[in-house]
């Protein structure tokens, strides 16, 4: 009998730098589900991966002085070490740098503009570079970005749009028809009253600006801009191809049943990607979850702030399966959740280190203690027993529902409950007491087989979550392991079993002072290495221009000037016109350094002067000479000016 399929795909990561732990929450949370999905017998398709393109990328590795390929090489191959640390399960990591994925891209832009859903215009507005989205005024919040609330900054350029407005009503017609499509609700609601509603504008799909993304193959001066490339992994990743001739992996998982976001990029995969797919002539996907955000104590994570925690450096003080424990554990289904050292400390202590480490350790040690490890059933049993099973047996039922809507926090709070009944049960049966009178040593032999069951069960089920700590919970146990279907039973356990004769602890509990201690010792090595960066001089290497001789040098005559007087050339966003006094001469001198200095900022500046230069007119302005300045790394440009105070016509030499 054929599985059901399952496809689930998080959102791919930007390249842009290290993922912190709110980034790594959405690939450990998807993980959870694929796994469980699994675990009831769905062939499952998970899919993760990076998104490489984009200004900002092409930003970034101009400023680290690499090319843009060896910098997403180098953040994406950090992004897969973390999903890999975390234990994510993903059965595809693309790379919207991928021949394949670029390819499509272009074929998938070119069909859009063949049959008229593209065309060619021209923008202007105010544009993100974080977020790579242009906005109008009016979506902008208190002057800034909607999504980040970082500046925007204006932008003017050709380019290619996507007629948006032709598919809006068909698209708000299909949420209304689908309720289960946007979750949670609140994020439909605003997606409809936000965006929807009000009328879609037409939406830029091409850049010329930079040069870092996916040419469009009939246009090259164009790159596709960052959401047509990123979006379409979801279906060039399985093997889609819009001419016709699409995989059968294809065929078999799309629609995906889910793709799981952050909130703060909802609009795009609730709006612009339903709207490509209908104007490819695709089915939608089945469900698109918009998880919130995992904050600091302080507020959202970000590098400024100095608030940022890494998965990494969280693993190496709780391990893997507690960090994963707490980041789904911890996250709220619809609000934001909160992290910080000292709830992490507190949470291990309390639930991981006593309410199921404690629980596995006692249940071995006393089956060691009283019968050498051997735990059998003997069927001596008291009505305590049933409620525990009760727990036990409808457990599995419990932890299904709540993953049906996605409710991973409760789901794990569900096992955890039937941990805890354990716990009950060992102080309601009090084995201890049991052990004194060797009349009832099958009656204590009966207790520590339906701990033992119990715990099996509880572990199993935690598998989706903790797969570390189920696998050594099991091994302990010498429990073998059981399929979906039999979770809702109770004696299964091989009676006669021997547990094992050192039992590990699964959770060492923590001293959060000394916990705190190592954290400040990390973030003032932190601290030291950021300032030892501050203090490196970046350098800027240039293509070497032919020798000259001195006697060519000597041709150039370089003096001090003092700038009199200045002017925006009218006709040129450029360029600034400067009267120059040199001496007992005046001369005019036009220099493009308006995005750099305001006319009446140059007046009374002293500068150096490249005298002799050939006249020429620039904007129809004559100018006659050069001012001399510096560009950095990002363009930025300096006046060259003397270090002491010296006379309009000094000479440079």
């Amino acid at each position: 009998m054929d599985k059901k399929k399952y496809y689930i795909t998080t959102a791919i990561a930007y390249t842009s730098g290290k993922p912190h732990i709110g980034n790594t929450y959405e690939a450990v949370l998807a993980d959870s589900i694929a796994r469980f999905k699994r675990q009831q017998g769905y062939d499952v398709f998970f899919q993760t991966g990076t998104d490489e393109h984009g200004q900002k990328i092409e930003l970034k590795a101009e400023e680290a002085g690499v090319s843009c390929k060896e910098f997403v090489d180098q953040v994406s191959g950090e992004i897969k070490n973390i999903w890999d640390l975390m234990g994510t399960s993903y059965d595809k990591f693309i790379r919207t740098t991928d021949d394949y994925h670029e390819k499509q891209v272009q074929k998938i832009f070119k069909k859009l503009y063949d049959q008229g859903d593209i065309y060619k215009g021209y923008y202007e507005g105010l544009y993100c570079t974080p977020c790579e989205s242009f906005f109008t005024e009016s979506q902008l919040v208190d002057g800034k970005c909607p999504d980040c609330g970082r500046p925007v900054t204006p932008a003017k350029e050709e380019a290619y749009f996507f007629r948006m407005s032709k598919y809006a009503p068909k698209l708000i017609e299909y949420i209304n028809e689908h309720p289960e499509f946007i979750q949670p609700v609140s994020r439909k609601n605003e997606m409809m009253n936000n965006f929807l509603l009000p009328g879609l504008q037409d939406l830029c799909v091409s850049r010329t600006s930079f040069k870092w993304g996916i040419p469009v193959d009939f246009d090259p001066r164009h790159v596709v801009y960052v959401w047509l490339d990123a979006l379409t992994n979801y279906i060039t990743g399985i093997g889609y191809d819009c001419d016709g001739n699409s995989t059968e992996q294809f065929e078999k998982y799309w629609p995906a049943d889910l793709h799981l976001i952050g909130k703060d990029i909802i609009r795009f995969h609730t709006i612009y990607w339903p709207i490509f797919l209908m104007a490819l002539g695709l089915p939608l996907p089945k469900q698109v979850f918009g998880h919130p955000w995992l904050l600091q104590g302080d507020g959202k994570m970000s590098k400024s702030k100095g608030n940022v925690l890494y998965a990494d450096q969280l693993v190496d003080f709780f391990g893997v399966d507690a960090v994963r424990y707490f980041v789904l554990h911890e996250m709220p289904f619809e609000n934001d959740g909160v992290i910080t050292w000292e709830l992490m400390v507190e949470r291990l202590n309390s639930e991981l280190a006593n309410t199921l480490g404690n629980l596995v350790n006692r249940t071995i040690s006393m089956s060691n203690k009283y019968f050498g490890g051997v735990v059998k059933s003997t069927g001596v049993t008291e009505p305590v027993d049933q409620e525990l099973k009760a727990v036990v047996q409808g457990t599995k039922e419990k932890v299904a529902a709540k993953m049906e809507d996605l409710r991973v926090a409760d789901a794990i709070t569900e096992i955890f409950t039937l941990f805890k009944r354990c716990n009950k049960y060992i102080d309601e049966t009090m084995p201890w007491v049991l052990a004194k009178d060797d009349e009832k040593k099958d009656r204590l032999a009966e207790v520590l087989y339906n701990l033992v069951e119990g715990i099996c069960v509880g572990a199993a089920l935690l598998e989706s979550f903790m797969p570390t700590t189920t696998e050594k919970i099991l091994a302990q146990l010498n429990a073998p392991k059981r399929s979906y279907e039999e979770l809702d039973s109770f004696g299964l356990y091989p009676s006669g079993n021997k547990v094992t004769e050192k039992p590990e602890i699964l959770f060492a509990r923590l001293d959060v002072k000394e916990v705190m201690e190592k954290v400040e010792a990390m973030r003032a090595e932190e601290t030291k290495d950021q300032e030892a960066e501050k203090e490196e001089i970046p350098v800027i290497d240039i293509e070497a221009k032919p020798e000259v001789t001195f006697d060519d040098f000597m041709k150039m005559q370089f003096q001090v000037g003092e700038i009199i007087a200045c002017e925006e050339v009218k006709k040129s966003k450029k360029l600034l016109c400067s009267q120059v006094k040199i001496g007992s001469q005046v001369k005019q001198i036009v220099s493009g350094i308006k995005s750099n200095y305001k006319p009446e900022d140059m007046v009374g500046k002293k500068v150096m002067v490249l005298v002799n230069l050939k006249p020429a007119k620039l904007a129809g302005v004559l100018s006659e000479g050069m001012i001399l300045c510096a560009e950095g790394l990002d363009g930025e440009l300096a006046l060259m000016t003397p270090d002491k105070d010296m006379p309009a016509g000094a000479e440079i030499c």
